[in-house]
């Protein structure tokens, strides 16, 4: 499946920068209600190599970055929502759940549903899926202050 924003794409519209971006693709997006995105996990991660030496399993708290990430593009992908490039992120995980590990080889499918969006405030509710079962759950809070 052809996604709709490409890595190159995803990079230009993400604050963050190698080696903390964690959204590879966007797959689906409906402008201000959801979007889909996806991050495949590789044996190469930087972090792999200490998380933990005998038994690999992906950070939980990058499993939320990764949630983060694709909630700032929702709202950068939506006009109603308009977070613009002058954006900084507070964020806060509320009811936070890892279900099951995320080894190398897992590719991260990561839903953000809208719940509600202020000027300066959203609330986004995320779940990542690898092969059709949910891996991690989250609802995001986050505060935005335009840097000028």
């Amino acid at each position: 499946m052809k996604p709709l924003y490409t890595y190159d794409e995803v990079r230009q519209l993400l604050p963050q920068s190698y080696p903390f971006l964690f959204i590879d693709v966007v797959e689906a997006l409906v402008p201000g209600e959801r979007i889909i995105c996806r991050k495949n996990i590789t044996g190469n991660e930087w972090m792999i190599p200490g998380h933990f030496p005998d038994k690999t399993i992906y950070p939980g708290v990058l499993l939320i970055e990764s949630m983060a990430q694709s909630a700032i593009l929702l709202g950068k992908l939506s006009p109603s929502i308009h977070i613009d490039d002058t954006a900084s992120f507070l964020l806060t995980a509320v009811k936070s759940r890892f279900v099951n590990p995320v080894v190398p080889g897992d590719q991260l499918r990561i839903e953000c549903v809208s719940i509600k969006w202020f000027s300066a405030q959203g609330m986004v509710e995320a779940t990542i899926r690898v092969r059709d079962e949910t891996v991690a759950k989250a609802e995001l809070i986050f505060s935005m202050a335009r840097n000028t």
